[in-house]
């Protein structure tokens, strides 16, 4: 007599298997929040392919910095109107003026306005998009 073993997938059995931190998936767990962008700072003296950089002097003073976004909230809540008719139902889907920031730009950002994190071993900034500069986009205009 035969054994048949059927086979389930494993998303039908609801088993969550836990999520390792590797080089292409490190970033997947954060959710950036409303009007701000994650930023993976620049090395000291580095330029971009346009020549745009910070002077060591203007870095030393850390009042600005630059680095890559790599991640971008949804934007700015638009605040829903009252509903005048209570009988309808009610849809909570929230809208969002989306930011300029985009990912891949480099952004030259005020230290004062972002927040120091360290996650999986590097070191990020939290910038909310006012206290951002001067982008600069890699595509043409």
């Amino acid at each position: 007599m035969q054994k048949h073993y059927h086979h389930v997938p494993l998303i039908l059995l609801n088993i969550q298997l836990p999520m390792r931190i590797t080089p292409d998936n490190k970033l997947k767990k954060l959710i950036v929040i409303g009007d701000r962008v994650l930023i993976r700072p620049t090395k000291p003296n580095e330029r971009t392919d346009s020549g745009l950089y910070l002077p060591p002097g203007v870095q030393e003073k850390e009042k600005v910095q630059q680095g890559y976004i790599i991640k971008i909230g949804p934007g700015y809540v638009i605040p829903m109107p009252p509903e005048e008719e209570t009988w309808k139902a009610s849809e909570e889907q929230v809208k969002y003026i989306p930011l300029q920031a985009r990912e891949g730009d480099l952004a030259i950002f005020l230290v004062s306005g972002a927040t120091e994190i360290m996650y999986a071993g590097d070191k990020y900034f939290i910038v909310p998009q006012g206290a951002i500069l001067l982008l600069e986009r890699e595509e043409d205009l």
